[in-house]
């Protein structure tokens, strides 16, 4: 009998702040099986990060802490030079901080991913990336860790067993090396909703994508990214949705 399959649809939201909204992120979480907060420093406050997690309970979706860089003015894009034990502490900081939210609300996390940055920086040094999976190791080993596909981030999360999902990203272009394109080329982003959803297909049913410049990757795709930062998003959640399950192919 063949194995059904089903991948998890994650969603980077709450990141405005105060007055200030940022994507739709009440629209986008129908079409989502899992929502990664920002935690206050990158994006967020206190009442957006409360809100936020009152949405995601609201549809069902599990909630996960996306902890970034200390730099709201580069909203975490930016690198900036950070020592591991910085990292550590960053990381541990914005975990609390979610866990905090979500354990008064009546809920718990469910995973973490790192942002921007952050993020893209311990997919390529081994000492950051273990220094993100020590602190979510030490605040709690159950915690989900999301990585990029063949990462560095990956690899280390594995070694110190935490349980890790090979992240792979819906509307960004693929590096030949399995990095993703840097945000600063024109063609980072597919806007294209039929590039992406033929490239959501060829990373869930097969375990490859197609580099920008036409080589292709093995990949592994435990979890797909869309970001809710962008004017389509929506219409490209429900895109996304629709196709996988008339491909028979599970989300959550």
């Amino acid at each position: 009998m063949e194995s059904k399959l089903s991948v998890d649809l994650n969603c980077d939201l709450g990141e405005g702040f105060g007055q200030w909204t940022f994507g739709n992120d009440e629209q986008i979480l129908p079409y989502i099986s899992s929502a990664n907060i920002a935690c206050g420093l990158h994006a967020g406050d206190p009442s957006t990060i409360m809100k936020t997690i009152e949405l995601a309970l609201q549809h069902n979706v599990k909630i996960g802490a996306h902890p970034g860089l200390n730099d709201k003015d580069g909203f975490g894009r930016r690198e900036i030079q950070v020592t591991p034990k910085e990292v550590y502490d960053l990381t541990v900081y914005q975990i609390a901080a979610l866990a905090g939210c979500a354990k008064s609300l009546g809920t718990k996390l469910n995973h973490v991913k790192p942002h921007g940055a952050l993020y893209n920086m311990a997919a390529k040094d081994s000492l950051l990336a273990k220094a993100i999976c020590q602190a979510v190791y030490s605040f709690d080993p159950d915690l989900i860790l999301y990585g990029l596909s063949g990462s560095l981030l990956v690899k280390e999360a594995r070694s110190i067993g935490l349980q890790v999902f090979s992240e792979v990203f819906a509307d960004r272009s693929y590096q030949q090396d399995g990095s993703l394109t840097p945000r600063s080329l024109h063609h980072a982003i597919i806007r294209d909703q039929n590039l992406v959803i033929d490239q959501v297909l060829k990373m869930v049913k097969f375990g490859k994508v197609e580099s920008f410049d036409g080589h292709e990757i093995e990949i592994h795709a435990d979890t797909i990214c869309l970001h809710g930062d962008n004017m389509a998003a929506v219409e490209l959640a429900r895109a996304i949705a629709t196709t996988l399950k008339q491909e028979k192919i599970e989300i959550g």
